[in-house]
């Protein structure tokens, strides 16, 4: 049965959709968003329950083929050492990452122009900076101004407390003169906004029950429901329609009780992540398009990028308190950012001072570590290392390859039918050069902090938290999927706003980004209402 229609229909309540949702809510529009996941309650987080770590390796875990709940689908990750990690419902996988928040600098919109690699952004970092400031006010963002591998830019708190790893591994910088900042977080340092501060319990990978933690449920979306936006939670979208003059005119979607519905809209815009997007638009198949919905480039699916990730540890004789305070980086490092072709590679990492687990994940291996041995050996082990570890992880940049793609499964499906994602991805040569030499500089950090011993995990598999590049925008049509204001080549109707549309990964968390480009994309569809489709 077909719903009313609406002005403007959004797939997926998460960071960008629910950006956008709000951006365009302060126009007359009737606006619909179709989430499938539900929404979460703050009193049934796993911290606020005494076995609160298992749940990271089932009900929590960031991996859908781990959780396997009624909103997840499954993604065939068999040829990929990375597995794609997300999370469904309202906030999307707000809900668990670590809130880490940098920008991109300037220069990543220009990689193309700088090093002779991947290609330039159609936008640049002036362009999208209102838009970072914007949404660093309505997350709630901490930090330190002055950073000087930055542009000048206010930070709306306070940064929170570096503990006692941010101090020890500061020194260790400070010995090798290598630049170090406190990370901007988009967790609260002080009451903000009717939410409370950070606690520094630890658990942000499973949801914050404090609130201190900005996911997008109680953030954006109280402020897009005031003005009327409807959310819809239990919709799984199955396709996007078109009329026979190629534009979108809705989707079909199989709602709680598992019945097929079609909803009518003017605009469709998609913000499903990096692996849901393609998805979604290679099973958008009709006459008009059968290669898949805004595929006249072929490049829907292709130039998946993850950030590969590693891990170097070092032990240490003091105590470190690791597992105090929030999960994500208390300082970083992006001494070795920017290319240096004396290096044997292109483009660069940030270094991120991470906090670690609690005893459980530390006994059964945290990222994939090995675990501490069982039987008489397991309380010395536990004694000698537990809370006197600690650990830089290093953001690599990923540059986009058509070869790294999203597929569509020719077996799988979820739970309503729908033919699962397949990711086929192989880490660039490129990368594997930047990462050891990344872990190399980490150790020296480390040895510099006073570590006993070091120990490199790279690449773990679990590690897929960035999904990007795979609808990337573009002034040319042949060569991108959407504009440089997020709109369809194909269909001037049809808009994009997630991490698909990323033309280079940078070497930073991506969310803050995404974020900044759906407010933009936003705003130049409103200065555009008269015109849209021209």
């Amino acid at each position: 049965m077909a719903e009313d229609p609406v002005d403007v229909l959004i797939i997926g309540a998460g960071a960008s959709g629910a950006a956008l949702a709000w951006s365009l809510s302060e126009t007359p529009m009737k606006i619909l968003c179709l989430e499938q996941g539900g929404w979460m309650k703050q009193d049934d987080y796993p911290s606020t329950r005494a076995d609160w770590e298992r749940y990271r390796f089932g009900d929590f875990s960031a991996n859908p083929n781990t959780r396997n709940q009624p909103a997840d689908y499954p993604i065939n990750d068999r040829d990929s050492p990375i597995s794609p990690l997300n999370f469904n419902a309202v906030g999307g996988a707000t809900i668990v990452y670590s809130a880490h928040f940098p920008r991109f600098h300037p220069s990543d919109f220009r990689v193309r122009t700088l090093d002779g690699v991947a290609d330039d952004w159609p936008i640049d970092y002036q362009t999208l900076e209102p838009f970072y400031a914007k949404n660093d006010e309505i997350m709630g963002v901490s930090g330190l101004e002055g950073n000087p591998a930055y542009p000048p830019k206010p930070v709306p708190l306070p940064p929170l407390p570096l503990g006692k790893t941010g101090h020890v591994l500061a020194r260790g910088f400070n010995k090798l003169g290598w630049h170090w900042w406190p990370s901007d977080a988009a967790i609260l340092s002080q009451e903000y906004e009717g939410r409370a501060k950070c606690v520094n319990a630890g658990p942000c990978d499973l949801g914050c029950a404090q609130g201190a933690k900005a996911s997008t449920d109680i953030t954006y979306w109280p402020l897009a429901e005031r003005r009327r936006v409807e959310l819809r939670t239990g919709c799984r979208v199955r396709e996007i329609t078109v009329n026979e003059e190629g534009m979108a005119d809705g989707v079909l979607y199989y709602d709680k009780e598992g019945q097929l519905q079609k909803q009518k809209a003017e605009v469709v815009v998609l913000a499903c992540n990096g692996i849901g997007t393609p998805r979604l638009l290679l099973n958008s198949k009709s006459t008009l398009f059968p290669d898949g919905l805004a595929n006249s480039s072929g490049l829907v699916g292709k130039n998946l990028m993850f950030h590969p990730f590693s891990v170097v540890g070092g032990g240490f004789s003091e105590r470190m308190d690791v597992f105090q305070g929030p999960q994500g980086a208390c300082i970083t490092s992006q001494e070795f950012y920017e290319t240096d072709t004396s290096r044997g590679f292109v483009r660069g990492c940030t270094f991120e001072i991470v906090r670690g687990f609690g005893p459980m994940t530390s006994a059964v291996g945290g990222l994939g570590a090995d675990p501490m041995p069982w039987g008489s050996m397991h309380p010395m082990m536990m004694q000698e290392l537990y809370g006197k570890t600690a650990g830089i992880g290093i953001i690599s940049e990923d540059l986009p390859e058509e070869h790294n793609q999203v597929t569509l499964d020719a077996e799988l499906t979820d739970s309503d039918g729908i033919p699962a994602p397949k990711i086929t991805y192989t880490q660039a040569e490129n990368n594997k050069k930047l990462i050891e030499h990344a872990e190399a500089r980490a150790e020296e950090v480390l040895n510099a902090a006073g570590a006993e011993w070091t120990a490199r995990l790279s690449i773990p598999r679990e590690t897929g938290w960035h999904l990007m590049g795979t609808a990337r925008m573009g002034n040319d049509p042949a060569r991108s999927v959407v504009n440089s204001w997020g709109r369809s080549h194909d269909v001037k109707n049809l808009f994009i706003v997630d991490g698909s549309i990323f033309v280079t990964s940078a070497a930073v968390n991506p969310c803050s980004t995404i974020q900044a480009l759906a407010l933009y994309i936003g705003d130049q569809m409103k200065k555009r209402l008269e015109n849209l489709f021209d």
